[in-house]
């Protein structure tokens, strides 16, 4: 059995209700080791991505890697099979890791539940700490919840395996744990996540009929998922869990990834299951990445920006491709609509694109995909029930019809559609609704009948900024300008419904600085959090 050792982990939050239960001596000893072993690899990680960034600034787009092509060329190797509860994901079911929605998510009747700590969670220490008693409460059979209105909610199964598999993403590598300290240096978010669940539940899991799952978010490349996997077989062997044990999905959500899939299951493939399209990410990744570079990278309205855009088609075709070579399950988008009860033709008009949108995935070849709400399980099952039938997936078509260039993935200009003023005002109030749910603690907020995480204010601002930054032209002949947009900002911040307690004023200071300043912060959420902190909480601690 794992012993405690020094050094210890100093704690800097105040302390909230049963956070004795995940932070024992030994838990915070096994991240304490975690840390020790990745954080100076990890440092050295974040400073190259700034690097890569800086020369596809200067020009050098992102290629196919000379010094892997043997990985690619190597038809030899696969990645593990199935892991118990993994072999059909054709839906999975995406939300935070508060009571609530943990308990709905198991009640969706979805494959897989993506139990979220990252985009769609404030890493508020409230949330961090009871994220992970709410995963180990569903594992002890004691997990329930009573709404201020008197509601409650309750599993329908007791049984794990009658339940959607558990797969638990962590923060990015880029996100601090500034209230967990290690001679005085913050731990990753990602360790923290990652390590404080696997300690705690990674025997329940496997006691239960399953084992310990995640998902890996924005991974920049290959030698991002070999840190991964080297933290992987520490862990596994800190706590004598078989190696292979783990398994992990990787989101492709960044454009240098999309050059790498191979690459990154070939890292991790003893504990790989598959990848996952995140678009969302992947088009913030792009206007990241290339917003300095002129007309050709400006991309339309975000709305305007579909899956059926030439470089977001090769993505996802060159996902499914390189999973299926390589034996890995290829996961689809994320359908972002939330039902409108009250609305009957709005919802049925969103509800037929989520089935085309699932229908063009599982003629693709997707062995699954994501839904935001409970109520879209049942339509994106219908189309991927309607592909696989009795099978658990298509991992055997192997798309090797798929031929993907360079070119392909950078093909930015190709995509069809215009800058609208409505599209300027729509990121405006997207952004700052989402940063005001933020501050408060909760990162899925509901705007406009979608479900807006991270990944879609990231979205929002930098396009913001990227069409400022060009001086591009709107469909009606204006100059998109500071000036304007601060003036349109004006309007739709007058225009917000106001509440006690609100944090407008915080989150409209914040976008302007991650939207309208000369300067482009790598995410929002980064000075999110500094404000955050800089306040700290003053909420009661989340459910």
């Amino acid at each position: 059995m794992y012993q405690t050792s020094t050094p210890t982990i100093t704690l800097t939050a105040p302390a909230i209700d049963r956070q004795d239960e995940v932070l024992t001596p030994e838990a915070l000893d096994f991240v304490a080791r975690l840390h020790h072993a990745t954080s100076s690899r990890r440092q050295e990680l974040l400073q190259d991505r700034q690097a890569r960034r800086r020369q596809i600034a200067n020009g050098a787009d992102p290629k196919f890697r000379a010094d892997t092509a043997h990985i690619r060329n190597n038809d030899s190797w696969r990645v593990a099979p199935a892991a118990p509860g993994l072999e059909d994901r054709r839906v999975e079911i995406t939300g935070p890791v508060d009571r609530k929605m943990t308990i709905n998510a198991l009640n969706s009747g979805a494959k897989v539940w993506l139990a979220d700590m990252e985009d769609s969670s404030t890493p508020w220490w409230s949330n961090v700490i009871n994220g992970q008693l709410n995963l180990t409460d569903v594992l002890e059979g004691r997990i329930d919840f009573t709404s201020p209105e008197g509601k409650e909610y309750r599993l329908r199964h007791q049984q794990l395996t009658d339940m959607p598999t558990i797969v638990v993403r962590p923060r990015g590598w880029h996100l601090p744990e500034k209230h967990m300290l290690v001679d005085g240096t913050p731990v990753a978010g990602a360790l923290v996540d990652f390590g404080l669940h696997f300690f705690h539940n990674a025997r329940r899991l496997l006691a239960a009929g399953r084992g310990p799952y995640f998902y890996l978010p924005k991974i920049e490349n290959h030698l991002e998922a070999r840190l991964w996997n080297d933290i992987f077989i520490l862990a596994q062997d800190l706590l004598d869990i078989p190696q292979g044990t783990i398994r992990a999905t990787v989101l492709i959500e960044t454009i240098t990834a999309a050059f790498e899939m191979e690459e990154i299951l070939y890292e991790l493939r003893d504990h790989a299951s598959g990848l996952n399209a995140g678009r969302w990410d992947y088009i913030f990744s792009v206007i990241k990445n290339f917003r300095t570079r002129g007309p050709r990278f400006v991309l339309p309205d975000r709305d305007q920006v579909t899956m059926t855009a030439p470089f977001m088609r090769s993505y996802t075709e060159q996902l499914v491709r390189a999973c299926h070579r390589r034996g890995a399950h290829a996961i689809g988008g994320m359908a972002a609509f939330i039902p409108n009860r009250h609305d009957a033709d709005a919802n049925s008009q969103a509800l037929e694109k989520v089935r085309q949108d699932k229908t063009r995935e599982a003629s693709d070849g997707f062995d699954g995909s994501w839904v935001a709400h409970p109520d879209l399980v049942p339509a994106a099952m219908e189309v991927f029930d309607g592909t696989l039938s009795e099978r658990p997936n298509q991992v055997d078509r192997l798309r090797e019809d798929v031929s993907v260039s360079a070119r392909d993935l950078l093909n930015i200009a190709g995509t069809e559609g215009v800058i609208t003023e409505a599209g300027i005002r729509g990121n405006i109030e997207v952004g700052i609704r989402y940063v005001e749910s933020w501050l408060r603690g909760n990162g899925a907020a509901a705007i406009n009948n979608l479900m807006e995480d991270a990944a879609t204010a990231e979205i929002s601002r930098s396009q913001i900024w990227q069409w400022i930054n060009a001086e591009a032209i709107t469909d009606d002949g204006e100059i998109i300008t500071v000036d304007w947009v601060e003036r349109l900002l004006e309007a739709e911040f007058a225009a917000l419904n106001r509440f006690d307690g609100d944090r407008f004023d915080d989150a409209r200071e914040i976008f302007e600085e991650v939207a309208l300043g000369e300067g482009f912060p790598t995410f929002l959420t980064v000075p999110a959090y500094a404000r955050y902190l800089s306040k700290q909480e003053t909420l009661a601690p989340a459910a």
